[in-house]
């Protein structure tokens, strides 16, 4: 955890506020989250309406077109610039089986030993508030926890009489585990009431170093399904091999010409657009990523070449397969040609790369190599007719964002968590996975930044999901100290 020596009252203020929050953390997990179960959403709502009443705030309950949105605001006073914070209360569905605990909705307080560890007494933490213990339950980290810290953060701020020199604005999503597919709809309808200056998300871990983290995008996310056509039906290996054709040499074929030998993608036009200048590359570089211990967890000797880092290989779309299909393998392995062969693909997206036209170009490449492309499963006649026919499915397109690293809002963010915890702050330009509202950020045209709050071990989306002690008090400084410094 990111730290720098606070005065014994900070620190005992602090403790305090810790302690109040493993115990709030505690009650808002044991409320289900399914974002799938309506009941569970609404038990959710009801908490946080209570939560944020108690410190002040105005609520609103806003429906949408699925799970209604959980907005709070303060009241707004003419003058300031406006802060808006968004995090979600929903979480992935569980499987109890796999947890190391009866009810994965019933915080476990466990230490380190080893390679694993022990259960501990809640009691325990009131004469030892152990950093290293953590709270173990679904959503402690991803992503209730960080909406309590930021809970506690406003009771320390009143408690020292702070004055907050922002109006806040704070939206909650009840389907971000499910894609927040009615968020982007929802912002439309209440646009005005999430004006702001800029906005912080508060999800996802901090940097793998533990230091304090700043993120300006995350990459989109666009999808292809691909299947080429044998004979209509399995056919005997001995009798037809070397005379039907193989539909998995055929998409063999066609996804080796899709990239070369150091996995960069051959198909014209694909990198267009992108380019990184100098002062950028020197961010990406000064990221403490440590390449040999990554490639020791990958089990891998070397990695691809797009780009020369791991960095500056997420600068760029990348074309994934995610998943290969076909005929019979292991024990189920059949002497048969088989009938077809499937390549799902996943092509994520940055902001210079539009995901349609991305599309567009792999489609065009396929055609390029002979094939004919259809949509739906080929007629007798179509297959009649072409050699080569693949029918190709595509998904919707989840857009990229990413803010400047130049800006002004940025910078604050910045030299707040550098002043808090003097240490550098881990800048990293885009994140790779995707996060479900950018559509969202570019609705509302406000710059926005990622400031995680939790451990990079938390076990996200995982079983035995947890929230290591010392980053509540890390994600109580890092609310507090943004929401009391002035921007300059």
């Amino acid at each position: 955890m990111a730290s720098v020596a606070i005065n014994a009252q900070e620190k005992a203020q602090l403790e305090s506020q810790i302690r109040h929050s493993i115990d709030e953390i505690r009650d808002f997990v044991s409320i289900p989250n399914n974002a799938s179960d309506h009941a569970d959403i609404n038990r959710n709502l009801t908490w946080l309406t209570k939560k944020f009443t108690e410190r002040g705030f105005n609520t609103s309950v806003l429906p949408t077109s699925g799970e209604s949105l959980f907005f709070a605001t303060l009241p707004i006073i003419d003058g300031k610039p406006t802060i808006l914070f968004y995090m979600h209360f929903d979480g992935q569905p569980v499987d109890a089986s796999k947890w190391d605990q009866k009810n994965p909705y019933q915080v476990v307080l466990k230490s380190p030993e080893g390679d694993t560890f022990k259960n501990e007494l809640f009691e325990d933490l009131n004469t030892d508030l152990n950093e290293e213990w953590r709270l173990f339950g679904r959503s402690t980290s991803d992503d209730k926890g960080p909406i309590v810290l930021l809970l506690n953060a406003f009771d320390l701020l009143k408690k020292n009489n702070a004055t907050l020199p922002f109006n806040v604005k704070i939206i909650l999503d009840s389907e971000e585990e499910n894609g927040s597919k009615p968020l982007p709809n929802a912002v439309k309808e209440y646009r005005e009431l999430l004006e702001a200056d800029f906005l912080v998300i508060n999800d996802g871990p901090v940097h793998s170093s533990g230091k304090p983290t700043i993120v300006y995008g995350c990459r989109g996310i666009t999808t292809m399904s691909l299947t080429t056509y044998g004979p209509i039906k399995p056919q005997h290996s001995g009798h037809y091999g070397n005379y039907a054709p193989n539909p998995g040499f055929q998409l063999s074929e066609l996804l080796a010409s899709m990239k070369d030998k150091d996995g960069k993608v051959t198909i014209d036009g694909y990198y267009d657009g992108i380019t990184i200048n100098e002062e950028t590359m020197a961010i990406l570089k000064n990221v403490p990523d440590d390449a040999a211990n990554i490639n020791k967890n990958l089990q891998i000797k070397a990695p691809e070449k797009v780009g020369s880092f791991y960095q500056e290989a997420l600068q760029y779309p990348s074309l994934n397969i995610r998943g290969l299909s076909s005929g019979w393998v292991g024990e189920e392995a059949r002497t048969i040609v088989p009938e077809s062969a499937t390549a799902e693909l996943d092509l994520r997206l940055v902001p210079e790369s539009d995901g349609t036209r991305l599309k567009s170009l792999v489609k065009k490449h396929i055609e390029a190599q002979g094939y004919f492309v259809t949509t739906k499963e080929p007629t007798t006649e179509e297959r009649l007719k072409h050699d080569r026919v693949i029918k190709i499915t595509e998904s919707g397109v989840t857009d990229a964002f990413r803010t400047d690293l130049n800006n002004t809002y940025g910078n604050f963010i910045l030299n707040t968590l550098q002043k808090q915890f003097q240490e550098d702050v881990v800048q990293i330009r885009i994140m790779g996975g995707t996060v479900p509202i950018a559509p969202f950020i570019n609705e509302l045209k406000i710059p926005a930044f990622i400031v995680p709050m939790v451990n990079p071990d938390n076990n996200q989306h995982s079983p035995n999901e947890n929230l290591k002690i010392s980053q509540i008090g890390y994600g109580i400084r890092t609310f507090y100290s943004l929401l009391s410094t002035p921007l300059e």
